[in-house]
């Protein structure tokens, strides 16, 4: 049974939704009561909010020779690591070292956000977004989610849209 989303208002917010107000970007913040024992981050939070999961987007990071990469792909499909490695001009591509990831993002795995990071890492935002009039990405921690237009996505977070997820 799907969880009611809440619709949540602005009082201080997330790293991630500080950045976006400060740039003036429009979004909606979705909070959801998050179930730990929910296999996976993003399919829990494509069915709490009633989103179709080729509209939630999970953020993966990976080190690309040797360079921690953000990777922004549907919840409905997975990373491809060779694409990746390929998109940003790289030869080999895995996923990075979970607490790497949360000590370099500031955020704790199941809750990176592409936005708001503490350290500004290269980010690929898969194209199959650019179909989509808003999409939800994590807003900074584990059920809270953040809609917005893959435009504003891709500018705040300067990323490069190439074909990098997989069914």
């Amino acid at each position: 049974m799907a969880k009611k989303p809440k619709k949540q208002q602005q009082s201080g917010g997330t790293p991630a939704t500080v950045a976006l107000t400060a740039a003036g970007v429009h979004y909606t913040v979705h909070a959801y009561d998050h179930d730990p024992g929910h296999p996976s981050y993003g399919e829990e939070a494509a069915e709490a909010m009633g989103v179709s999961p080729d509209r939630v987007f999970k953020t993966l990071v990976a080190d690309v020779d040797g360079a921690l990469t953000v990777a922004v792909v549907p919840v409905a499909g997975s990373l491809d690591l060779k694409a990746l490695a390929s998109a940003v001009g790289g030869k080999r591509a895995a996923m990075a070292d979970p607490a790497l990831a949360e000590r370099t993002t500031g955020y704790v795995r199941g809750g990176i956000s592409p936005l708001g990071q503490r350290k500004r890492l290269r980010t690929v935002l898969d194209d199959s977004a650019t179909t989509h009039a808003t999409i939800c990405v994590s807003a900074g921690r584990r059920g809270l989610e953040v809609e917005l237009s893959p435009a504003d996505l891709t500018i705040q977070t300067d990323a490069l849209l190439a074909p990098i997820a997989r069914p």
